[in-house]
């Protein structure tokens, strides 16, 4: 894998061609490769998405610059809405294959979301929507998030939103009053539109987006990885809830200058 690039940007060098890194994220273990490293310093321009990953690459090449994640400026397409989707009162939820690949333990994902899904419907008025964000062979949200369904269809409070292009999911995200979520792109689209989000997170990615934000990770992102109980999920979005206005009203005044990076 990494071999075979580093050959192929050694050979783009040779020709005398630019090199860019763009709209990157690293984890800061990569300083640990010597051959990695290499590679890295023979770009002319590295953009990085998130400052964990600028500050790691700055220390390795100079031309690396700090910017947002291009997705912040996707526009946003509204579809009409499905006949249970009750207006201000849904919470989007987004889960991944990976990301019960991340965890230590597969079924402790899953039941990590069974509970967040009871304990909406048994505390709140809110109905959920169920939404992908990546529908492809072998990577496919929507064989975990159908299955979800399946276990809460008898209540008629959670729907599915099927395969979509990026900027009709963005619609649907948009129209959340809440959002969790595991894919990066998912939870950018929340972000982005405003919305209170809570990521499940497994990478340097959520985390430094996350910090950008916010100035904290804490209590807005929850790594996978260290996730022991299935009550932490559920406990976690409360905090969000609990946090609505401030947070809204946070990303609200943010984020133009953010998307304008």
């Amino acid at each position: 894998g990494t071999d075979l690039l580093a050959a192929i940007n050694r050979n783009i060098k040779r020709k005398g061609a630019k090199l860019v890194l763009w709209g990157c994220s690293v984890e800061p273990a990569i300083i640990e490769h010597p051959e990695i490293v290499k590679d890295l310093k023979s770009f002319d321009l590295i953009t990085a998405r998130e400052s964990i990953s600028y500050n790691v690459l700055k220390q390795i090449n100079d031309n690396t610059i700090k910017v947002s994640d291009p997705a912040f400026t996707l526009s946003t397409a509204m579809l009409p809405l499905p006949s249970n989707w009750v207006e201000g009162k849904m919470v989007g939820i987004n889960a991944s294959p990976l990301i019960l690949q991340s965890g230590k333990n597969a079924d402790l994902v899953f039941e990590a979301y069974k509970l967040l899904i009871q304990d909406i419907l048994r505390n709140t008025e809110y109905n959920i929507a169920l939404i992908p964000h990546v529908v492809c062979e072998g990577n496919d949200d929507l064989t975990i998030l159908e299955q979800l369904y399946d276990g809460f269809k008898d209540t008629k409070r959670v729907l599915v939103i099927g395969d979509h292009n990026c900027m009709e999911l963005k619609g649907y995200i948009a129209r959340c009053r809440f959002f969790v979520g595991a894919r990066t792109h998912a939870t950018i689209a929340a972000y982005s539109s405003g919305v209170p989000t809570l990521v499940l997170g497994y990478s340097v990615k959520s985390r430094g987006i996350a910090i950008d934000l916010f100035g904290t990770d804490e209590n807005y992102v929850l790594p996978v990885q260290t996730l022991s109980d299935a009550s932490e999920l559920a406990r976690h979005f409360d905090w969000i809830v609990d946090h609505e206005r401030e947070i809204r009203t946070h990303l609200q005044t943010i984020m133009p200058g953010y998307i304008s990076k």
